[in-house]
């Protein structure tokens, strides 16, 4: 099993570079393999351009920045997105990398008069968001509802990939990471073991707080 994991956030040191690291560390525990793809370092442009806009509507050939990432994923046998919230849904990095990569003809067929054909179906998908405020505030105002609505339902349902999984990890009112990363290597270990007939005991050592901001 290999699973390709996507960080979004600029800084190296941050909290979610963090949790990515540790998902990634659960999966290679259970004797299966990861890619990072740190879009902030690798330059990834999220512009959807005039380019993008006739991939979707004319079919055309996509850039080749975009054909790299289809090919990531198609290496792939699960999809794992790590990224901060802002403004209760994506960065714009990940969100770019969505709207340009997830295109009409490769993650889905749509065109008018014929129905939809979803292409994912095989692709397993899981998210770990990094917020800043309490569960009491997502609870409140619904925002972790409304957060699956629109990126497991609205997003990956629509290309027939389904989200096994999907965790919303927040900060600490004590500052004390342990269990965030324990629960970020647990899911590590979930998406090696998805499709495996054996699964391994949890083993999370103890990390300090990341230096950077989610």
């Amino acid at each position: 099993m290999h699973a390709l994991v996507v960080v979004a956030h600029p800084k190296p040191d941050s909290a979610t570079h963090a949790v990515a690291a540790r998902i990634i560390e659960g999966i290679e525990l259970a004797g299966h393999s990861a890619e990072a793809a740190d879009l902030a370092a690798e330059g990834f442009d999220p512009r959807f351009t005039e380019h993008d806009i006739a991939v979707h509507r004319e079919r055309r050939t996509p850039s080749d920045d975009v054909r790299s990432e289809q090919a990531r994923i198609d290496r792939a046998d699960a999809l794992v997105l790590v990224y901060p919230v802002y403004w209760w849904s994506f960065p714009a990095l990940l969100k770019g990398w969505i709207d340009r990569v997830f295109s009409n003809g490769w993650a889905y067929d749509e065109a008018p008069g014929m129905p939809l054909k979803k292409k994912l179906h095989r692709l397993p998908v899981y998210l770990a968001a990094i917020g800043g405020a309490d569960w009491r505030t997502y609870a409140r105002h619904g925002y972790f509802g409304a957060m699956r609505t629109q990126i497991d339902h609205g997003i990956f349902d629509y290309c027939g990939a389904g989200v096994p999984r999907s965790e919303l990890l927040l900060e600490p009112a004590d500052g004390d990471w342990r269990e965030n990363f324990e629960t970020a290597t647990a899911l590590g270990r979930k998406v090696a073991t998805a499709s495996s007939p054996t699964r391994q005991t949890l083993s999370a050592s103890a990390e300090p707080l990341p230096t950077g901001v989610r």
